[in-house]
C-alpha cells in the first residue's frame, strides 16, 4: 500500500487531516514558495503547490502519494503573504478591516501514477476594526505565521464576520476537494464501496 505524505509544515494541515483518521507521514518541503510571476494568481499556486509536492515526492521512497497546498489572502488585487513585523501585520489588519477578501487554497497530490492539483476560493468579510483590536491582535503570536495576518480557527475569529465558501479552506486545506483528490488515490476513511451500499 502507498503511503501519503503531507508536504507541510503547518500544524493546521496537518490537524486537518488527522481529523480524517487516514494514517500518513509529515515531510516539509523547502521548494521556493515564490508566486510565478508569468501566470495568474490561481494557476500560480497550483504551480507552487505541485512544486512543493514533487520536491518531497524526488527524495521519499516509491511508492507515495505526496500532498502540497499554498495559500494566498487576496485583497483588491494584492496577495498577501505572512507579516514581516508588527507593523506589517497592522498594516495587512487596517487593510482587510470592514472589507471582504478572497482566501485561495491550490493543493496538489503527486504520486506513481502522476499529478493532480485544485484550488479552491472562499470569500471572508472583516467586520470594522478598531485601533485597539488591531493593536491587541498584533500583539499576539498568532499573526505572525499566518497569511494575512490572522487565523480563523484561533482568537482571530472576532475579526470576521462572515464567510461565504469552505471554511477549511481558510484554515488552510479545503477538505471536502482534498478528501476528493485523496480517495481518486486510493486514501479515504471510509471502505470502499460503502458509499453504494443501501
Amino acid at each position: 500500500m502507498p503511503r501519503l505524505i503531507l508536504a507541510s509544515q503547518s500544524p493546521r494541515r496537518r490537524d486537518l487531516l488527522e481529523a480524517l483518521g487516514i494514517p500518513f507521514d509529515v515531510v516539509p518541503s523547502h521548494a521556493d514558495e515564490a508566486l510565478p510571476v508569468d501566470l495568474p494568481l490561481g494557476p500560480a499556486l497550483e504551480a507552487v503547490a505541485l512544486r512543493k509536492a514533487r520536491e518531497v515526492a524526488a527524495s521519499t521512497p516509491a511508492p507515495s502519494w505526496v500532498l502540497g497546498a499554498d495559500t494566498a489572502v487576496v485583497v483588491g488585487d494584492e496577495a498577501l503573504g505572512k507579516p514581516r513585523d508588527r507593523g506589517d501585520a497592522v498594516s495587512m489588519l487596517e487593510a482587510l478591516s470592514a472589507r471582504t477578501h478572497r482566501v485561495i487554497t491550490a493543493v496538489a497530490l503527486v504520486g506513481p501514477t502522476g499529478s493532480r492539483s485544485l484550488r479552491v476560493e472562499t470569500a471572508v468579510t472583516f467586520a470594522p476594526l478598531t485601533p485597539a483590536q488591531i493593536a491587541w491582535y498584533a500583539d499576539l503570536d498568532e499573526p505572525y505565521d499566518k497569511a494575512g495576518a490572522y487565523a480563523i480557527q484561533g482568537r482571530g475569529a472576532f475579526l470576521v464576520s462572515s464567510i461565504r465558501g469552505s471554511y477549511t479552506n481558510v484554515v488552510g486545506l479545503p477538505m471536502t476537494e482534498t478528501v476528493s483528490l485523496l480517495e481518486g488515490a486510493g486514501f479515504a476513511p471510509w471502505p470502499r464501496g460503502e458509499a453504494d451500499r443501501g
